[in-house]
């Protein structure tokens, strides 16, 4: 079979490119590049075809990263293989590559790829004992304008793994939310719909927006904190810039969207004639069931007074979960504690009298009385206060001091009511 020819590729050719890309796909052998990468490479970067009439036979792409050149896609439709094509198109795509300084020109090939006479034709060789590895990036590059704009973020990898203690709550929020949502596949399989928005409620300082970016940071999805009192300064209104800033956010791929303190907008609705933080709350009890709609993202609202909610924000099919977040446990305290001693004198502390004596402390307490006692220990070692010794950092005593002189945050009323509403309020 003859006629073929080579030349570069026309934005005409996409079809005959999906048309190759699709017989690779049919052959059970999964392309390392994607098809989006493969269609952008051949716009942007380099391409040839081979042609017979009309009809694309053929095609090689390729990309150039400075000395270092990449086949991104290499075919040949199957009644024209055995013909050189691939061996050509290879020549012809190192010439155009060529002026760009390439000392290297490589492939990556399917495991399963039996078909490597064209590189071996051109002189490429098979390196052994290679691994490939890949990842993707959880953000798009025209992703990043939209999430500066909205104020939001891609958070640290490790958040999940910083959470210390609080082994039962961080169990629930792994099988409730981050499993479904990082695995819809699978959950679909199952019949378990991914949550879209959750309520996290407890007394102040508990963690709850930790929660929130370690949840997103272990889907390593955009976190977008929503700000309602930076709303209201916007000239269309609270409810006008709310529903606003939702439009936005419909046109990330992924985020978790978070609103602290969501009591400040979602308060029971009273009164006559209605108020204009009652029009907000409708405003809010609208956008929610559209957000919901969406996939691959998450609401997560936080509330220290769940009770002040209003009765219809906490219905179902607008929360998927309610979930305590209280006081953090001998574990967690010890994590946190862990955190805020210094390296120096971490083996000269007794962690187990701090954690003992801050029962009842919120993680903002301790770091409070972390950083009391290591303020005192300063100015002991700058000013010699007292006739002890100088040590180098905070001593078990200090700690003990800042402790004793912390006031917790949370009163033994407040944690009383907290239970109530665990009972009355919480759905797992």
């Amino acid at each position: 079979m003859t006629g073929w020819r080579l030349r570069d590729f026309h934005s005409d050719d996409l079809d005959g490119i999906l048309r190759l890309w699709e017989e690779i796909k049919a052959s059970e052998t999964e392309p390392v590049y994607g098809l989006s990468e493969v269609l952008a490479s051949c716009q942007k970067d380099h391409a040839v075809v081979a042609v017979h009439g009309d009809e694309v036979v053929g095609a090689a792409v390729g990309r150039a990263a400075h000395a270092q050149g990449w086949i991104v896609f290499l075919a040949t439709a199957a009644k024209w293989q055995s013909q050189g094509i691939g061996t050509a198109m290879l020549a012809a795509l190192e010439a155009r590559m060529a002026p760009y300084g390439m000392t290297k020109l490589s492939a990556l090939m399917p495991e399963s790829e039996a078909k490597i006479d064209a590189f071996l034709n051109r002189g490429f060789e098979v390196k052994k004992n290679l691994r490939y590895f890949e990842r993707h990036i959880p953000v798009q590059r025209e992703e990043l304008k939209l999430l500066v704009e909205l104020g939001g973020r891609l958070l640290p990898r490790d958040l999940w793994q910083k959470v210390g203690g609080m082994a039962r709550e961080k169990e629930l929020l792994e099988r409730r939310l981050v499993m479904p949502l990082a695995k819809p596949e699978l959950a679909e399989q199952y019949g378990v719909s991914p949550p879209k928005a959750v309520v996290l409620f407890g007394p102040p300082g508990t963690g709850k927006t930790t929660f929130a970016k370690a949840i997103a940071s272990r889907l390593e999805w955009s976190f977008i904190e929503v700000f309602p009192s930076r709303l209201a300064a916007d000239p269309q209104g609270l409810a006008g810039a709310l529903r606003e800033t939702f439009l936005k956010i419909s046109e990330l791929e992924h985020a978790v969207v978070f609103i602290d303190e969501v009591e400040e907008i979602a308060a029971q609705r009273q009164g006559e004639p209605p108020s204009t933080m009652q029009g907000v709350t409708n405003e809010l009890l609208k956008i929610i069931p559209a957000f919901r709609e969406q996939p691959g993202r998450l609401l997560v609202c936080a509330t220290n007074f769940i009770r002040a909610l209003d009765s219809a924000f906490l219905r179902h099919g607008r929360f998927d979960y309610v979930v305590p977040i209280g006081l953090p446990d001998v574990a967690a305290r010890q994590a946190i504690w862990e955190r805020y001693i210094p390296q120096a004198v971490s083996n000269e502390v007794d962690l187990a009298v701090l954690v003992e004596k801050s029962d009842g402390f919120s993680p903002a307490d301790v770091e409070y009385a972390a950083h009391r006692a290591s303020q005192h220990a300063l100015e002991k070692a700058l000013y010699k206060v007292g006739d002890g010794p100088v040590i180098n950092g905070p001593s078990t005593e200090d700690y003990a001091i800042a402790i004793s002189e912390t006031r917790r945050t949370v009163s033994e009323e407040v944690a009383a009511e907290f239970l109530e509403d665990i009972e009355r309020l919480a759905r797992l």
